[in-house]
């Protein structure tokens, strides 16, 4: 969890801000805590002012929790560190257990550094516990210590929040059909030698690799091909149908459909090529081929894993 707070004088550090999510957000309210902010005073000032401040940030956090909550984006959610309120100083794995038992997705945390009689800084962050990023991070400087200033400065940081879609909706994950791995075979003797038992064992594993790092990402979902009877699958020749493997895929309910190839040099050199189809239309999204790798049969699927890896989950 990445929070702005090792001390308040960060403030004068970190002065860039983050861009927030600008993605449509989701119609359900984000459950959100307000945490209490921190206020650090440096001014030199003689006169002890602790009293008022605390009653500036309270009425601050209270006027920002109502303009979030009054927004229709946001539920406002208390959370609790051991028996007490939490609050921006708090360790970071407390505030993400907290958030965690109330079923909080955002933290809003910060606090407030007077530098001088006149000059003044807020740093006002967001915290999404789902993917533990800072969403939203705004450093404003005010100046004057009154009622008014503090009203005009928390006017601006809800109104930077509320311009900005903090939480994206997740994006829906593409339902793709894998097929197994097929062997093209260039090497000597590749017409008298049939394709051996060892080769179908190598294919396969270069399959379930491929079909296990696309299962794990959170871009894809695996669609379930063990039921097709189509004789250039079953015959493992669909590198050969001019792209029934997008028609196949579609009668499965896939959106896509993935189809490797590994390309036999010699018994010691080969290439994997992988073809990506849109499964509605039969068009060729994507096609991909590695560098020719040194390896016999049992390193197909190293090569497989490492094309994939490298260009179709790249981010």
């Amino acid at each position: 969890m990445k929070l702005f707070y090792c001390a308040l004088a960060a403030f004068c550090i970190l002065l860039v801000p983050l861009r927030a999510s600008r993605a449509a957000g989701a119609t359900e309210k984000v459950r959100t805590a307000v945490v209490d902010l921190d206020y650090l005073d440096t001014s030199g000032e003689v006169r002890d002012e602790s009293q008022m401040h605390q009653r500036l940030v309270q009425n601050f956090t209270a006027a920002l929790t109502t303009d979030l909550a009054a927004s229709g984006r946001y539920r406002i959610v208390p959370i609790t560190c051991g028996k007490a309120p939490c609050t921006s100083h708090d360790d970071p794995a407390d505030l993400k257990k907290a958030a965690q038992q109330a079923g909080v997705r955002l933290i809003v945390l910060g606090g407030f550094h007077k530098m001088s009689t006149l000059v003044q800084w807020a740093k006002i962050q967001i915290v999404d516990e789902e993917t533990d990023h800072v969403v939203f991070d705004r450093l404003v400087t005010f100046r004057n210590d009154s009622d008014e200033a503090w009203t005009r400065a928390e006017k601006f940081v809800s109104g930077e929040m509320l311009s900005a879609t903090i939480v994206a909706p997740p994006q829906p994950k593409i339902k793709i059909a894998v097929f197994d791995f097929e062997l093209l075979d260039f090497s000597g003797g590749a017409g008298l030698v049939p394709e051996s038992a060892e080769d179908r064992r190598d294919l396969q594993q270069a399959t379930d690799d491929v079909r296990q790092l696309l299962a794990r990402s959170e871009r894809y979902t695996l669609v379930d091909v063990s039921s097709v009877t189509d004789p250039a699958a079953t015959s493992h020749q669909l590198q050969k149908c001019n792209g029934c493997d997008a028609a196949i895929a579609k009668t499965l309910g896939a959106d896509q459909a993935f189809l490797g190839i590994v390309t036999r040099i010699t018994r010691t050199d080969y290439a994997v090529t992988y073809k990506l189809r849109d499964a509605k239309t039969g068009k060729i999204i994507d096609v991909e081929q590695s560098d020719l790798r040194i390896g016999a049969s049992y390193s197909w699927n190293r090569g497989a894993k490492a094309l994939v890896q490298a260009k179709l989950l790249k981010e």
